[in-house]
């Protein structure tokens, strides 16, 4: 694909089905996208007193916004007791970023319930979508003991079977946890809005909220009714329109006022859930779609690693590259060397990385149950992984752990491998492969590969995490 176009699904490694609608980037905003993922938030944060706009509801009305179903009552209860409340936000870029909605929501929610005490965690990591979620929401969400979580990932790849794994797993680890389901748009999705429509990714979502009876909110309804009445200008690539107000730049991530119209939404959704409050049954139901990501989670890999030869953890924070990522991973586990391994037993189907890609970045093998695999990408719906067949030593693929976004920068990213559900045993090593990172990066990429080579020229592995769905075995 060459470098001046860009579409959604390579960036978040997923597709949209959306008729009639082809959704795509510019260069310009690959850039903007990329510098998107360049590091981690830290979990808990804090609502400034100033410095943003008090969110009102607003007069804008459409029974489509807000879909109450059985509500958010155990939220509602405790903050009109004045309890100490725990709001998590789990999603994407746009979760991730300040002013995206969450920190105009948590601003309303202070307001709103004045005599509770909130703690807030960002869980957004950008560029990822319900899979990385369901590995993660254990750790980065629901150790927490959260009240309240709003789950956003309509715009990367929206898979509905990773989306039912966070839910189930909220459900089976806190029942009394409120959820709601946030669905943000992206260029050329306004149009389903104004035809009083919805995006066919969300349709997927909404039958899951449907049937766990969760609340939802269409965050883009109001920003889509403005568009149509020629006030708002949904993606300006930097051109400023000074009588409209400027949704986004780049299409999916919303300026400030594009935030404030999608937080406007939350508060109205919220005075609609707080009118409307029904009972609960706080046990979990069969699956809709499937239970196999209820068992997806993450885990340390040196609390793991077993005849370890070469690996060793480095403190990110004394890291001047990897101190960024601090807010998921206080450590990682490192390897330079190719050859370096460690081992792990699990019971389940799918294995993988939630690491750190850079200029130096090598590439990994596994050698599962014993032998040598070769990886074939696969896709499933929205969802990429590669799935492992048994392969000759000669024809084994190698993971790698480089690519166009680490040109000159450090990003976090995963990878997942899918195999035969069962026992397995795993080896996970360096290569001696060498990727052709010059290839891999396109010619106005070039510029620090070629004056600085031997930064490139190494083959070093930063793992945050080792991604499980199934459970560990010693």
């Amino acid at each position: 694909m060459k470098a001046n176009k860009f579409c959604l699904y390579v960036f978040v490694m997923m597709s949209l089905l959306l008729p009639a609608v082809v959704v795509c980037q510019s260069g310009m905003d690959k850039d903007r996208i990329a510098a998107s993922q360049a590091g981690a938030s830290p979990v808990y944060f804090d609502v400034p007193e100033s410095g943003i706009t008090s969110i009102q509801p607003g007069n804008y009305e459409n029974s489509m916004e807000c879909r109450v179903r059985l509500g958010i009552p155990g939220f509602f209860e405790k903050a009109k007791k004045g309890q100490d409340l725990v709001v998590a936000f789990v999603g994407g870029s746009i979760t991730q970023a300040n002013f995206g909605y969450r920190l105009q929501t948590a601003h309303y929610l202070k307001q709103h319930f004045p005599g509770s005490h909130f703690k807030w965690i960002n869980a957004g990591v950008s560029g990822t979508g319900t899979e990385l979620g369901a590995f993660r929401i254990g750790e980065q969400v629901l150790q927490y003991n959260p009240d309240l979580i709003f789950i956003e990932f309509a715009v990367n790849g929206a898979y509905p079977d990773g989306i039912e794994g966070m839910i189930r797993q909220t459900i089976r680890q806190h029942p009394g946890t409120e959820v709601c389901l946030l669905y943000t748009i992206l260029t050329g999705q306004t149009v389903f809005y104004q035809k009083n429509e919805l995006p066919a990714n969300i349709k997927g979502l909404e039958r899951v909220a449907d049937y766990y009876g969760l609340p939802s909110v269409q965050l883009g309804m109001e920003a889509a009714s403005l568009e149509a009445a020629g006030k708002l200008i949904w993606k300006t690539a930097g051109v400023q329109y000074p009588d409209k107000m400027m949704f986004s730049e780049d299409g999916i991530h919303p300026t400030i006022a594009g935030g404030n119209l999608y937080a406007a939404a939350i508060a109205r959704s919220l005075l609609k859930m707080e009118s409307q409050q029904q009972k609960r049954k706080q046990e979990l139901p069969a699956p809709l779609i499937t239970a196999d990501w209820d068992e997806a989670t993450m885990v340390i890999p040196g609390h793991i690693a077993e005849n370890n030869k070469g690996w060793q953890a480095i403190d990110t924070d004394l890291n001047s590259n990897l101190k960024k990522f601090k807010g998921w991973f206080s450590e990682v586990y490192a390897a330079s060397q190719p050859g370096a391994s460690f081992s792990f037993r699990f019971k389940g189907d799918m294995v993988g990385v939630f690491d750190i890609g850079g200029p130096e970045a090598g590439q990994l093998e596994w050698i599962i149950d014993g032998k040598p695999v070769q990886l074939t990408r696969q896709k499933q719906g929205s969802f990429i992984y590669y799935q492992a067949e048994v392969a000759e030593a000669a024809s084994a693929t190698a993971l790698n752990r480089f690519n166009a976004y680490c040109n000159n920068r450090y990003r976090g990213q995963f990878d997942i491998v899918r195999l035969v559900k069962g026992t397995h045993d795993v080896k996970v090593y360096v290569s001696s492969q060498k990727s052709d990172k010059l290839k891999i990066l396109s010619p106005d990429q070039r510029a620090d590969i070629e004056a600085y080579p031997e930064k490139y020229d190494q083959s070093v592995i930063y793992l945050g995490r080792i991604l499980i769905r199934g459970t560990m075995l010693k």
